[in-house]
């Protein structure tokens, strides 16, 4: 029987799997840990140390017959006892009682253990996985190679023959440790070579810290920091090293760290590399196809199709147009420009289809909107194709140089086909190219992009005379064509040549049986008409749009100029229900048949888009259509009540009991209702771009408050760290249209709202001017609901200030106001502020009183994401009162919540004050660890929090030794705070121009 999983995963051993039924358990052993003995899940007793101490040197021996002099060599080495060899037969006749017959043997005046099967021993099979490790490895298959040596990792539990006397068991644990760490090594190299280098810092600094003398470890160490673009630690971990080495061992380093530190300082580019790709995983990798669907008619275009493909071919190194020498060596991009209507994305989909073989690990599609007001930002671009590529959503970066960085890593070493339609300029199209060999991307634009280096520009003109024809001919039907060949050619000329405007003129004639090819050339005869038809501005596209436009029947139209209302890129069926005022199943037919006309797109299921250019015909024919006028700003409106009825519900479920729900404008038409949190939330991250376009969209009309009201209900998407930009560009809108319109009440929210914005980024000024005149609306609106929350606000900036007893006096007024309105949330989270204020003021014990009362209230709302805010509350007054073992506790239960409820920047909050836990309790480690997560994750107050997450981080690496590179984290440090205007600025120069450092 064949003992492997599927696709030749590592072998499970049969001792590891319970035996049919009837057969006795096979007997197992454990040696890379405490010593132990099982007879399947049941535990065996191994006897005192110096009985498990034979029993481990038996095991150890594989089958190997020991003499009793070995023996009594092993467990006492030169001072045996004087009854040291009855010992040893007790403890065997002890042992053969345990175990089953026939294992333990008697042979020559020795013992042998005997006749166990595969995997009885763990080590054998961290054995057996590390070889095949080395065998995949050698293959090219690291995801392989580094899951098996994962799982031979694993095995360890603790410290090999745990509790073990004697010599022998001293020897092999030295012996089992370097092997472990040789394997740990090996894995992390390999870590490395597949790109993963920010996650193996924090893991190396771990590991650096406890082992300081390791130079494998060090060099791997320096490597990942320089990969990660921190190149001044990576040579302060060099100087630390020579250091350290010079004190302890008189050496200095190996010539391997030396050359790495020589190929750092020039910036050797091959060193920003991993030096092999990154292997194929086991399991498929994600391969997106998000090409459109090619048209099956598709006609002409030779040149252009034979140009482009050429090209293509050349990038994934199956030859072709820049030449023998260049193939493959270059990531190639192709950009089509012409006017609207021309052909550019009919003819960019039917090139990237035939090329689709030379990409086989996918292709990735996206309209970036670049003809019309908003065009598409490139971060939220990079986002949508990070999550097409299989990275987690807690895995992208908030910065747009950040995400397009881990885009061009996921891309090295995959062939990807990245087709870029409709872009704005070439500054906008930048940050989305693949930026290694194997990819290729196609653009398309109404401009040449000739400010996109490299590029190769295709110009696209109109169709030929042939090839129009050729176009018209097949939608209608050779037969129709044939007969009226003259009037047929007057039809193509009348379109102008322009593919779009053909073949909706095609396709009109060919849904109607009893026209002939005459009747429509008569209808484009007429000069005026084929002016309004064809031209206008944008004129030859708008009038092909007019064609199909006249084709759809009355709800079918009704709903095209009604949908074409709404901002946004896209939007889902729920929300177009609101927008048409009608069921959801009424609305995907009508929505459907859109898409048949080709007037709407299906984006993904349940979700639509218009092109750019179709939207605002269809706003112009609701200028000219909709009657009565007032059903444009009654569908908008409907959109907008859907939206805030729908994020207020969310918002109950993640803060149940928190009275804001009840003060918010009131809608007449009814959201979405969820039950489950994890679906509320996956609504609102999935309708961010829509919702906040709604927002924007309501600014200076008679929709602002509740647009102002929705914007504060959706205040996740800020902190959670995902749409921060978008939603701080909102709020700035709403505060200038609430000032223009004169509404005292929605500008005060407004600006709460954006006092909120500038506290997670950490803009402390700015969002102490914003909090002081949100106060002076709110007072005057008398909206206590928003003093309540400004006042809660105000405290914080006090905090960020020091000044801990006007922050107390805030805290206070928000804890009155809260109780005032029964808001226990609220005054949970002015009670957990306010214990930080007493923190700062030196009252620990009353700030740990506060805080649990705190956390009280957030406990009787149940697991909320807030009752993560108590537990972090509790944890740093815990930590300041020197609890740290309770206060860890309390972070680790923050930690899990703000995880589940997808708050990215709480947990990287949260993994500064382990950090700091830990370092106070003189565990710098574990201290640095957490700190460079913390690093990773990004975490509330934005770069001035960031430099006192690395302040931190040099302390711990300064109280391990690693001074040079603690002392680069401090100047990085500096610089943030510095330009962040921080109080800490002092505190971190005093550690630069201290004597350690």
């Amino acid at each position: 029987m064949d003992d492997r999983g599927g696709h030749g995963g590592p072998r499970v051993p049969r001792q590891w799997r319970p035996g049919p039924s009837g057969e006795p358990a096979a007997l197992r052993f454990d040696v890379l840990g405490p010593v132990r003995a099982r007879r399947g899940e049941e535990p065996l007793a191994t006897g005192s140390p110096q009985q498990r101490a034979l029993l481990a040197a038996l095991l150890l021996r594989e089958g190997r017959t020991a003499t009793a002099a070995e023996l009594i060599d092993a467990l006492w080495g030169e001072d045996p006892p004087s009854q040291a060899l009855a010992a040893v037969r007790t403890y065997a006749s002890r042992l053969r009682k345990v175990l089953d017959q026939g294992v333990l043997v008697s042979e020559s005046g020795g013992y042998a253990v005997r006749g166990l099967g595969d995997g009885a021993l763990d080590l054998t099979i961290a054995q057996e996985w590390s070889a095949q490790a080395e065998k995949a490895r050698g293959a090219g298959d690291l995801t392989l190679a580094r899951d098996l040596l994962n799982r031979a990792l694993a095995l360890w539990d603790g410290e090999a023959l745990a509790g073990v006397p004697g010599p022998y068991a001293e020897a092999q644990r030295v012996r089992l440790e370097e092997w472990r760490l040789g394997l740990l090594e090996s894995r992390l190299d390999m870590d490395l070579e597949q790109g993963c280098h920010a996650e193996a810092v924090s893991e190396l600094t771990a590991l650096t810290a406890a082992y300081p003398l390791r130079e494998r470890l060090r060099e791997l160490l320096m490597l990942a920091l320089y990969r990660a673009g921190r190149q001044a630690e990576a040579l302060a971990v060099y100087a630390d090293t020579r250091r350290l080495l010079a004190e302890e061992l008189g050496v200095d380093p190996r010539a391997g760290l030396r050359e790495l530190q020589r190929r750092i300082l020039q910036a050797d580019p091959e060193l920003a590399e991993p030096s092999a790709p990154a292997a194929q995983p086991a399991v498929a990798p994600v391969r997106p196809a998000q090409l459109p669907a090619n048209v099956p008619d598709f006609t002409g275009r030779t040149s252009f199709v034979r140009e482009l493909s050429e090209v293509l071919a050349g990038a994934s190194g199956n030859g072709g147009g820049r030449g023998e020498g260049d193939a493959g060596r270059v990531m190639a991009v192709s950009a089509l420009a012409g006017i609207g209507g021309v052909g550019k994305t009919t003819l960019a989909v039917h090139v990237a289809h035939r090329a689709r073989p030379a990409f086989p690990d996918g292709q990735l599609y996206v309209d970036l909107q670049g003809a019309g007001a908003r065009a598409a930002d490139p971060e939220t671009v990079l986002g949508s194709f990070l999550r097409a590529l299989g990275t987690a959503d807690s895995a992208i970066p908030d910065s747009l140089e950040d995400r397009a960085a881990l885009y061009r890593s996921v891309l090295d070493g995959r062939r990807v086909l990245v087709l870029l339609d409709n872009a704005r300029d070439a500054a906008q199209v930048r940050p989305l190219l693949p930026g290694t060999e194997g990819c290729a991307a196609l653009v398309t634009s109404r401009v040449r992009m000739v400010g996109l280096a490299g590029a190769h520009l295709v110009d696209l003109d109109v169709m030929s005379p042939d090839e129009a024809i050729a176009l018209f001919t097949r939608i209608v039907g050779e037969e129709r064509v044939g007969s009226e060949r003259k009037a047929a050619l007057d039809v193509v000329a009348a379109c102008g040549f322009l593919p779009l405007a053909i073949r909706i003129a095609a396709s009109r004639l060919a849904a109607r049986r009893t026209w002939t090819v005459s009747v429509l050339a008569a209808k484009l005869a007429d000069e005026r008409r084929r002016l309004d038809e064809l031209q206008a501005g944008d004129l030859a596209v708008k009038a092909t749009f007019e064609l199909g436009y006249g084709q759809l029947e009355p709800g079918q139209a009704r709903a095209f100029r009604l949908l074409g209302l709404a901002d946004g890129p896209d939007i889902s069926l729920a929300a177009a229900a609101a927008v048409l005022d009608l069921p959801p199943e009424d609305t995907e037919d009508l929505l459907e048949s859109l898409v048949d006309t080709s007037l709407l797109e299906s984006a993904a299921p349940g979700r639509y888009r218009f092109h750019d250019l179709v939207r605002l015909y269809a706003r112009a024919c609701a200028d000219r259509d909709e009657r009565p006028p007032g059903e444009r700003t009654a569908a908008l409106s409907r959109l907008l009540d859907f939206y805030l009825a729908t994020a207020a519900g969310v918002y109950a479920i993640e803060r149940p009991g928190d009275r804001l729900v009840d003060h918010l404008e009131a809608t007449e038409y009814p959201g979405l209702r969820f039950t489950d949190g994890a679906a509320a939330l996956d609504w609102l991250y999935s309708e961010a771009a829509p919702l906040l376009a709604c927002v924007q969209q309501a600014a200076g009309t008679d929709r602002t408050r509740r647009a102002v009201d929705l914007l504060w209900a959706a205040k996740d998407l800020t902190e959670s760290g995902a749409n921060s930009r978008q939603y701080e560009t909102t709020a700035e809108a709403m505060c200038v249209a609430t000032r223009a319109t004169g509404d005292v009440r929605a500008e005060g929210r407004a600006r709460t709202v954006l006092t909120d914005v500038l506290l997670v980024s950490g803009r402390i000024q700015q969002a102490e001017d914003e909090a002081r005149l949100a106060m002076e609306l709110s007072a005057s609106a008398a909206d206590s609901t928003a003093m309540s929350w400004v006042a809660n606000n105000r405290g914080l900036i006090r905090l960020h200030q020091h000044r801990y007893a006007e922050g107390n006096a805030f805290f206070d007024q928000a804890i009155d106001g809260f109780r005032a309105a029964g808001n226990k949330p609220g005054e949970a989270s002015a009670l957990s502020n306010l214990s930080r204020a007493q923190l700062g003021a030196g009252n620990v014990t009353e700030a740990v009183e506060i805080a649990r009362r705190g956390l009280a209230l957030y406990v009787e709302m149940g697991r909320t994401m807030r009752l993560a805010n108590g537990h972090y509350a509790v944890g740093v007054a815990l930590t300041k009162a020197g609890r740290h073992g309770d206060a860890l506790e309390q972070f680790s239960e923050a930690l899990g919540i703000f995880g589940e409820h997808r708050q990215r920047l709480w947990e990287g909050a949260t993994n500064f004050r382990i950090a700091e836990a830990h370092l106070a309790a003189r565990q710098p480690a574990h201290a640095a660890r957490h700190a460079e997560q913390a690093l990773a994750l990004g975490s509330i107050g934005g770069d001035r929090m960031r430099g006192n997450v690395l302040t931190l981080l040099g302390r711990a690496l300064s109280a391990l030794g690693q001074a040079d590179r603690a002392r680069a984290c401090w100047q990085e440090a500096l610089s943030l705070l510095e330009q962040n205007g921080a109080s800490e600025v002092d505190d971190v120069r005093a550690l630069l121009t201290s004597p350690a450092a």
